[in-house]
This record gives structure tokens, C-alpha cells and sequence, in this order.
């Protein structure tokens, strides 16, 4: 299986790609980035500022299914606008374009809470995508929403890393929902749910990537 992985330097992405190459199931792992990724026999690392202005290269090495991993935060983006680009736009143009070149498997991570009607920009924005995502129209969809995740990030982010603590400490008398989810986890359940790939949209939730 040729494995397309969207946000590859991320904390999540970065867990998947781990998977991936070692994965006996999976052949390739095409991964465009901005910097170049070290190298390994397995992976197709095509590096570029501009992700779009990848895709007819993407889909030159014909992908048998797609992980989305990408995502940020408002004040990392630096803007609204920004934030919607690699939440939103990114995801869906990079879906779609796939779909086109007969991929019929797709998986994302948003976050819990998600929704289309949610006040806050962050959790509209994750559903909104979820929404035209399923409406692309893949074979095979599988979205993941966990809580805060849990890991080694290459960005400083203050009051998720305080919330993380908070929530490590008291994690033996939480219900599973509320726990923090590794980012390992979710990896796993990620590269499982394309490597399944079973008929129709499953969305995998907090307390399923403990």
C-alpha cells in the first residue's frame, strides 16, 4: 500500500510516519513537507512552501490512501485566516484532489467537541471540515477526534502544556473521555483504520485512543 501523509512533521504525523515505515503493509510513504525529512527507503518526501502546488507531483506516485495529520493552532498560524488554511483548506483541496485520482480512502484527526454550530472558531472550523470531508464522497472515512494529545512537540504551546500536566496528574480518577490521548494512539489508530479501510464513515473518539 502506497500511503499519502499530510502533516508528517507534526506531533501526530510525525508517530504515523514512524508507523508507516515500519509497517510490513505499507510499500511507500509519499509525505510533502517544507523541510526536508530524513531519509528512508520507504519514504517519497517532496518538499515545498507551497503544498497545493504539489499535488499533480502527489498524485503522480499514485496513492492508495491518504492520512491527514495537519493542524495548528490560531496563535501559531498568526491569524484566522491562516489557522483555516492548514485546518480547513488544506485538508479538503489535498481530499479532493485525491478522490479525483481514484483514492478511495481518507483519514483525518480534528478534536473532540467538534462542530459545525460550536461558538468557538477552533471547534467550527474542525467540524466544518469534518462536514465537507464526508461529503467528498470516499469509499472509506474515518475521522479521529481526540482531546489534548499528549507527546513531544517541536512548538511551545503554553496553556495546552499546562492543561496536559494538569490532566497527567489527575489522569487515575478521570473517566477515559477526559484523559489526554498519546499521540502514539492515535497514530495507530490512524494507519489501522486505512490499512481496514472498511466501507463507510467510522468516527473514532477520545476515550477509543487511550
Amino acid at each position: 500500500m502506497k500511503l499519502l501523509l499530510l502533516g508528517a512533521t507534526g506531533l501526530v504525523g510525525r508517530k504515523t510516519l514512524e508507523l508507516a515505515l515500519s509497517s510490513d503493509i505499507i510499500s511507500n510513504v509519499i509525505a510533502p513537507t517544507r523541510k526536508p525529512l530524513p531519509t528512508s527507503e520507504k519514504l517519497v518526501n517532496l518538499v515545498g512552501a507551497d503544498i497545493q502546488a504539489l499535488v499533480p507531483a502527489l498524485m503522480s506516485h499514485k496513492p492508495d490512501a491518504v492520512i491527514c495529520a495537519l493542524g495548528t493552532t490560531r496563535k501559531a498560524a498568526g491569524s484566522k485566516e491562516a489557522f483555516r488554511h492548514v485546518d480547513y483548506d488544506l485538508p479538503l483541496a489535498l481530499g479532493r484532489a485525491a478522490y479525483a485520482a481514484g483514492v478511495q480512502t481518507y483519514a483525518i484527526v480534528t478534536a473532540k467537541g467538534a462542530s459545525s454550530g460550536s461558538r468557538s472558531f477552533y471547534y467550527r472550523t474542525k467540524g466544518e471540515v469534518e462536514k465537507a470531508v464526508r461529503e467528498i464522497g470516499f469509499r472509506s472515512l474515518t475521522i479521529c477526534r481526540p482531546s489534548l494529545i499528549d507527546g513531544s512537540r517541536n512548538e511551545v504551546r503554553g496553556a495546552e502544556h499546562a492543561a496536559l500536566m494538569l490532566l497527567r496528574f489527575l489522569a487515575p480518577v478521570l473517566p477515559e473521555q477526559f484523559r489526554v490521548n498519546p499521540a502514539e494512539a492515535i497514530a495507530a489508530a490512524l494507519l489501522d483504520a486505512v490499512v481496514v479501510a472498511n466501507t463507510g464513515c467510522r468516527l473514532i473518539n477520545s476515550q477509543e485512543m487511550n
